[in-house]
């Protein structure tokens, strides 16, 4: 029994020094990024070497010893403005005509063709071997990235576990007798405390004389002892029994959060080609996610769905809001997502303190309904999969007692009259009396949609409703 208290207390040193190594890869990664980037080169353009380049090539296989129109000998020269627009004129037609080049070619020159087929097919190699070479570029600029966004994950979570406090023996002894209350035998325990406010017990237990207990029923003892509701972790056993086994239990928020949704697709369509998820099985947490595919139909819904699904693969295993949309965004940029984008939409809502982060990529507006009226939430990027220096907008904002986060897709905004489309939604929303979530959601896409019999874009509504726990 001695051995297993020493275990759990060193769990909390185990913290601070894990804390700090992940500190220290976190710093190595932002090293090795920035080495990477000092190493970019900076050339994206055909340069004035590529065109010096393929005119003495041709001039190699056509001109011989000729030296009649000289244009080899000007462009050698340190500041030639025929170099440059030689260059300038082939990237913008793929070729260069005989109306490109000099007078003294066109009057002297009597190979003409001979030469225009070798220079632009000079010209055409270097402008493949550029494209590769951009390629390059941007696999590797994905690659800095990369190690920038897993060094920001790693400084934030060894900042949150740098962050918890061991509150164990605050609790346990209260918590010992009451599992022995119940014919229950704990080996040993380690409750922690975090940033946020929530608290997480880890216990270490085995049921005896033939009794056994749920799982369940074991976070409403943990909840009789240390106040506030809680839950099993998704890991955890179902059952304790005469094995022993560490439990992880945690505590939910003091809020709770419901919603609804509706959706219309476009006129023509049978599938709608937006995609929204509501993850509300973390302990202390909720997360709504919308995402409005590029067009409509199956094709824009496989992409809008494919990162929903992301965002809340990584969001579930840990990742922050922000590291998760650069992250999806880089996946879509290596995965040639650019031919169809997808406006990303993320609400986090922290049930312990009831803060709201939203982080938009191209996403429309969204409204949270107060007290004091209706607030606009809105950005201005580009939707997922564009560019890799793509940066999610962040806002924060804090959530009270029966407020509203309405969510909607660009269809529910485009379909309102008039300029300020945002504004109309607003004035609506303040007028809206009490109901629940769903039926908002089914009143908001009924408003919208009777602006027009044959809408021209899907049409999604989230409507979310926070409640404090009584």
């Amino acid at each position: 029994m001695l051995r297993r208290k020493t275990i759990y207390r060193d769990m909390a040193d185990v913290n601070i020094y894990t804390a700090k190594r992940l500190g220290d890869m976190a710093l190595s990664l932002g090293e090795l990024a920035k080495s990477c980037e000092e190493e970019s080169g900076k050339d994206r353009t055909l340069t004035k070497e590529d065109g010096l380049a393929a005119v003495n090539a041709a001039a190699l296989l056509v001109c011989g010893s000729c030296e009649k129109c000289g244009i080899y000998r000007d462009c050698i020269q340190k500041d030639s403005y025929f170099l440059y627009y030689l260059i300038r004129s082939f990237e913008q037609k793929q070729q260069i005509e005989q109306e490109d080049m000099p007078q003294a070619f066109q009057e002297l020159c009597g190979v003409k063709k001979e030469y225009l087929r070798e220079l632009n097919k000079s010209l055409g190699r270097a402008t493949m071997n550029l494209a590769w070479k951009n390629r390059f570029f941007e696999s590797r600029d994905t690659l800095i990235m990369q190690f920038r966004e897993l060094a920001v994950i790693l400084e934030e979570f060894s900042h949150q576990m740098e962050q918890a406090q061991d509150i164990t023996s605050k609790y346990e002894t209260e918590l010992k007798k009451a599992f022995r209350a119940s014919r229950m035998t704990v080996e040993g325990m380690l409750a922690l405390s975090y940033e946020n406010g929530q608290r997480e017990l880890f216990v270490t237990v085995k049921s005896g004389s033939g009794r056994c207990m749920t799982a369940k029923d074991g976070a409403k003892l943990v909840g009789g002892v240390m106040g506030g509701a809680w839950l099993p972790s998704r890991d955890s056993k179902a059952v304790i029994t005469r094995q022993p086994f560490t439990f992880r239990f945690q505590e939910e928020g003091v809020y709770r959060m419901a919603y609804g949704a509706a959706a219309l697709p476009r006129t023509g369509e049978t599938m709608s080609g937006d995609s929204y998820s509501f993850t509300g099985n973390l302990p202390g947490q909720v997360i709504i996610s919308l995402s409005d595919g590029m067009g409509s139909g199956q094709a824009a819904a496989e992409e809008s769905e494919r990162v929903v699904n992301l965002v809340s693969q990584l969001m579930e295993t840990g990742f922050s809001a922000r590291a998760a949309l650069k992250m999806v965004n880089t996946v879509l940029l290596l995965s040639g997502a650019q031919q169809r984008p997808a406006t990303v939409d993320l609400a986090c809502v922290d049930l312990h303190a009831g803060i709201l982060e939203m982080m938009k990529l191209g996403a429309a507006a969204t409204f949270i309904i107060g007290e004091d009226g209706v607030e606009l939430l809105e950005s201005g990027s580009v939707p997922a999969g564009i560019i890799n220096q793509a940066e999610p907008a962040l806002i924060s904002r804090k959530l009270w007692d029966e407020n509203w986060v309405i969510m909607v897709s660009d269809g529910i905004l485009d379909i309102l009259p008039g300029e300020d489309k945002e504004e109309i939604m607003r004035e609506y929303l303040e007028g809206q009396k009490e109901m629940q979530p769903q039926d908002m959601a089914d009143d908001i896409l009924r408003f919208a949609s009777s602006f027009s019999e044959f809408p021209r874009d899907d049409m999604t509504v989230l409507a979310a409703k926070i409640w404090k726990r009584r």
